[in-house]
């Protein structure tokens, strides 16, 4: 009876309410206008036809752009998931997608230690003012956060570098009469907006009691107990640092000065070429060395056509464009190295310390024998008569009665030894792959070595 009276009811309701039927009313449109990126179009050229045996072979491994970064660029740089520049470190180079995108990109967001900092990758820094008093913001140099609360300055104390608390080195002296003021510092930052327009953007703040120090560049702001997590949020908004390593050069203020991983047209101004060989030419010419470790880290350094290959791809790439294709062939013919590409070599030529031993040593060994902690106490980088007095007669640190290089003997130089993977050395064959165990020299570099120990009597020439 029940079930009966709610069936007639709901049958009721359907009626009054009648049925929904299909919608046949115009739905309208919602405007949308999508700005999609213009995909690059693609080139042909004329096939390289010498005689050069590096030019051809580069040619046939690395027709394209494709072909360059699935065959050099994932081999020596993004190869293993999760390491290296494969989704771990800056810049990403797992895809064709994200390797383009590193042309035109800034380098050296991503440091590490401010030594780690070439000048040209330099940008310019945020900038920092008082709220009161009023003065024009000052770029900020540098910052460093002593972890800790600020103790009590007391008494005539001073904060030092080493105080617990946040310090600003700026590039210019502070406008303040006082030495210490409580007042709020202001962190501003230009950024462009979606009409191309520059403006700026005063994006934290902070209030606490400030000293001015030294030359009056240098502020330190106290951090209390209440306050820590404030400057920890200030600092993880990354403020930018126009003097990054802290050597007071500002590099973006220099007209020209500023490099980008790859900059089209230019192999010798891209920095992603400058970390495979060391240095970047500059303006007149000469070799600015890079701090940092050799690129690859853990795998063999690009040979001569590999060298050949980036080079072309990248003087080869239209400095005018918005966007470029790595289906595009690679220009061999016009390529303005095809003309001497031994001299791309990074492990040099001939058998003397500056031309080829040192190239190969540094090339192959100082991913991990190099920096400020380099591996086993044995750093490789650095200039060719630093690494040389490093060497040479040096007692070696895994077996003390045998000196690294001894000129003249094979069997007395610890180097050659590690390198050949003979049975007295201790430890593993160098040089080894840190992803995947040993990964001995090419038998022509081995040669130049033992060349220059045994018949040149391992001479600075």
């Amino acid at each position: 009876m029940k079930r009966s009276l709610l069936a007639a009811t709901l049958g009721a309701l359907a009626l009054a309410c009648g049925s929904p039927g299909p919608n046949t009313g115009d739905p309208g449109t919602i405007p949308f206008d999508p700005q999609r990126p213009t995909p690059a179009g693609t080139s042909d050229v004329t096939p390289y036809s010498g005689s050069d045996v590096d030019v051809l072979g580069a040619q046939l491994i690395y027709p394209t752009g494709i072909d360059l970064h699935r065959k050099l660029v994932m081999r020596t740089c993004s190869g293993t998931n999760g390491v290296c520049h494969n989704q771990k470190e800056y810049p990403d180079l797992h895809t064709p997608g994200t390797f383009v995108a590193s042309i035109g990109a800034p380098c050296n967001v991503q440091s590490g230690t401010a030594t780690g900092v070439f000048d040209r990758c330099e940008r310019l820094g945020d900038r920092f003012r008082f709220s009161e008093p009023a003065f024009k913001e000052i770029e900020i140099g540098w910052f460093d956060l002593v972890r800790g609360e600020t103790p009590e300055l007391g008494g005539g104390a001073r904060p030092d570098e080493n105080t617990p608390g946040l310090h600003l080195h700026l590039h210019d002296a502070v406008p303040v009469t006082s030495d210490r003021i409580n007042a709020t510092g202001t962190f501003i930052r230009n950024f462009i907006n979606d009409q191309g327009d520059v403006q700026e953007l005063a994006f934290a703040s902070y209030e606490t009691r400030w000293w001015i120090l030294g030359d009056r560049k240098h502020l330190f702001a106290e951090v209390r107990e209440n306050q820590r997590d404030t400057v920890e949020g200030l600092v993880a908004s990354g403020i930018v640092q126009g003097d990054q390593n802290r050597n007071d050069v500002y590099g973006a203020r220099i007209i020209g000065n500023t490099v980008p991983l790859i900059k089209p047209g230019k192999p010798e101004e891209s920095y992603l070429v400058a970390r495979l060989r060391g240095y970047m030419k500059g303006s007149t010419g000469e070799e600015q060395p890079v701090p940092g470790t050799r690129m690859p880290l853990a795998n063999q350094p690009p040979n001569v056509q590999d060298m050949l290959a980036l080079m072309c791809f990248i003087e080869g790439l239209d400095p005018t464009a918005r966007q470029w294709s790595l289906s595009s062939a690679i220009d061999y013919t016009k390529c303005s190295y095809s003309a001497n590409p031994s001299a791309l070599s990074l492990a040099g030529s001939g058998d003397t310390w500056s031309a080829r031993v040192l190239p190969i040593l540094q090339s192959n060994c100082g991913g991990c024998h190099g920096g400020e902690n380099p591996q086993g106490g044995l750093n490789l980088l650095g200039t060719s008569h630093e690494v040389y007095e490093r060497l040479v007669l040096k007692p070696s640190i895994q077996k003390p009665t045998m000196n690294l290089i001894q000129p003249g003997s094979l069997d007395k130089s610890y180097l050659v030894l590690k390198l050949t993977g003979d049975g007295s050395i201790v430890g593993a064959r160098m040089p080894i792959n840190p992803l995947n165990g040993n990964s001995p020299l090419p038998d022509e570099e081995r040669q130049s070595i033992e060349n220059w120990v045994f018949l040149s009597g391992a001479v600075e020439n």
